[in-house]
């Protein structure tokens, strides 16, 4: 199998590539938000990081009705055991959160009393009733799950840089476009 063959498809590299551009902005927004001071910047900072994750949200569905329409290539030939398992896990782990953090933003936000506009073009509907003790339970393991995805993220480019840089293998360019 050549080089081409093992290359993610364009649709997968691109749902990709713009999954890790917002949840780079979300984060962004999200830690902006918790450092600023109550007031106008503050509530437009949360609802760009609302707007993001319900982006991620509905990036993760695309992403997951692509891979079931057209699974991903293998993984690269000669790879040990021990981290094709890692890598499964991994990749697995991380379509959770994506899924998870989202959700679990969505319905403490929910329960905390506060809309959901996404970009100013429409509200999500509330998933739960006003209730802040729920509200001060869920949006602190949104946090939780949020840094535990970030932490999984770090991994998973660390481990793109060492296939890259240390193993010279074609590991990340399967996820890049042909040039």
């Amino acid at each position: 199998m050549t080089e081409k063959f093992l290359r993610y498809r364009a649709p997968a590299q691109i749902l990709h590539w713009l999954t890790a551009l917002v949840i780079v902005c979300g984060v962004t927004f999200g830690v902006g938000m918790l450092n600023v001071a109550p007031g106008a910047l503050q509530n437009q900072l949360f609802d760009l990081h609302r707007s993001c994750g319900a982006v991620i949200l509905a990036l993760t569905g695309v992403r997951l009705l692509w891979r079931l329409h057209s699974p991903p290539p293998p993984l690269i030939a000669g790879m040990p055991a021990w981290q094709e398992r890692a890598a499964r896990v991994t990749h697995g782990a991380l379509y959770m959160l994506l899924f998870a953090v989202p959700l679990m933003g969505w319905a403490g936000t929910s329960a905390f009393g506060a809309p959901i506009p996404v970009f100013g073009l429409f509200e999500l509907p509330m998933i739960l009733e006003k209730d802040k003790a729920l509200a001060d339970v869920l949006l602190p393991l949104h946090g939780i799950m949020a840094l535990t995805l970030c932490a999984l993220l770090l991994l998973h480019i660390g481990a793109a840089l060492h296939h890259h840089f240390i193993r010279k293998d074609h590991t990340l360019r399967r996820m890049l476009p042909e040039i």
